[in-house]
């Protein structure tokens, strides 16, 4: 075994270190889309490469991300990973009488690079610790030819979106095989528009609606999960996320509602793993996300013509809707040095045909991805794992997408993404 391996039992980093460590690394990483919406289809290397399944099918320290009560199934391990993203977005305007017509590339910015990192820690038979620090999700889009430029856009036109979670969280073993556990959640989210000159009339606050450079506020939420085994075949998941409320985006007062509040919506739901052959686990999840109750995200477009500005409370926003995920994955344990994974996740698309013209500097409309991954056992106590994911593209073409005060027309926007990661764990 290699010396660096060898006095693994022996070792005991300060969890504030590693936190330290892992929350640089992440703060520092670009924003990129996402596939549940603007969120992350999974957290960890090994669930993304079954599909983002881990509500009840835990297999590394990063599943304490999404459901807190798996830290009391995962031992003492440490998992650092990252994640190299390209997203394919883009836009098509036609029939516009205001001369927006053309096809828009949004790929201006690409590779992007996501890091993630996950420890915990059992302090008895009964209770276990963890930290996990990764990105909840984000989106980017960056137009060279600015879309709008026949409006009096200048320069290139995008968003820039990253939401980071840090989740400190304890879990209970209540009875044999049945866990709780639970997650303050410390989010830090970073935004940035350009190019978007022309809207910025409609607002209550023209100044503070595009090109302020990055802003960046955080809040504070709390994330409830359950985990619970029924024999030695079953398992039963469960998690709430509540809605969290950041402090406002200043820079971008005049850009979204209630003076530029920008509110991570709630999200919930359940997932069930079974194990019908010794070497093989399979899992699903369910997953709703409550977009359409953040005011910034959910509020149609539609209430600038009912007299209320950007900004406004009420205001116009990207007129997004509810979503339901489901996922589903296989793992399977080829040999003991070897683990095999694969999955699909589904999601609905956020994004109404009449909403498309601001979605396209917002288009997250994949609705599938597809995804492999494998874990490689090299010593005793480390491993490695990889996987890639792959949502091929969605377009949501616009029904009475751009009003007639903006030239009338249709704007359809697109998406895909391509994924690979990689990430190293090691068993305390």
């Amino acid at each position: 075994m290699p010396q660096v391996f060898a006095g693994a039992e022996r070792l005991r980093l300060p969890l504030a270190a590693i936190a330290g460590a892992i929350v640089t690394t992440v703060a520092l990483a670009p924003a990129a889309h996402a596939t549940d919406g603007y969120f992350l289809n999974g957290s960890g290397a090994k669930a993304k490469g079954a599909g983002g399944v881990e509500i009840a099918m835990p297999q590394d320290s990063l599943a304490i991300a999404v459901n807190p009560a798996a830290a009391t199934e995962l031992g003492h391990r440490m998992d650092v990973g990252f994640e190299i993203f390209v997203p394919d977005r883009g836009a098509r305007i036609a029939g516009n009488g205001a001369g927006l017509d053309g096809n828009y590339s949004g790929n201006g910015a690409n590779p992007f690079l996501l890091p993630e990192g996950g420890y915990v820690r059992p302090l008895n038979e009964s209770v276990s610790v963890g930290i996990a620090i990764n990105g909840n999700g984000g989106m980017n889009t960056h137009y060279k030819t600015n879309p709008f430029a026949a409006f009096g856009g200048t320069g290139s036109a995008g968003v820039n979106l990253s939401q980071i979670q840090v989740s400190p969280t304890v879990a209970v073993k209540v009875a044999k095989g049945q866990s709780f556990g639970v997650s303050p959640v410390l989010v830090i989210q970073g935004f940035e528009m350009t190019g978007a000159q022309p809207f910025a009339a409609y607002s209550q606050d023209p100044a503070n609606f595009t090109n302020r450079g990055t802003d960046w506020s955080a809040g504070i939420g709390v994330r409830l999960g359950y985990l619970g085994s029924f024999g030695d075949k079953v398992k039963l998941g469960a998690f709430y996320q509540s809605k969290i409320k950041p402090g406002r985006f200043d820079k971008y007062a005049g850009l979204f509602a209630q003076g530029g509040s920008f509110d991570v919506p709630a999200a919930w739901g359940a997932g069930l793993s079974v194990r019908p052959l010794p070497a093989l686990t399979l899992g699903a999840d369910y997953k709703r996300i409550e977009y359409s109750n953040v005011q910034a995200v959910g509020n149609s477009i539609a209430t600038l013509f009912q007299g209320v500005p950007f900004g406004g409370d009420g205001g116009p926003g990207f007129g997004w809707r509810d979503v339901d995920v489901w996922k589903v994955g296989g793992v399977y344990r080829a040999s003991e040095a070897l683990t095999l994974r694969a999955g699909y996740g589904h999601s609905d698309n956020p994004v109404p045909r009449g909403e498309t013209m601001l979605n396209v500097f917002a288009p997250g409309v994949v609705r599938g991805h597809y995804t492999l991954g494998a874990t490689v056992k090299f010593a005793d106590n480390a491993e490695v794992t990889g996987y890639v994911m792959r949502a091929p593209r969605q377009t949501v073409r616009g029904a009475g997408s751009i009003p007639a005060a903006f030239g009338g027309g249709e704007a359809d926007v697109y998406l895909a993404e391509t994924a690979v990661g990689m990430s190293f764990g090691l068993t305390l």
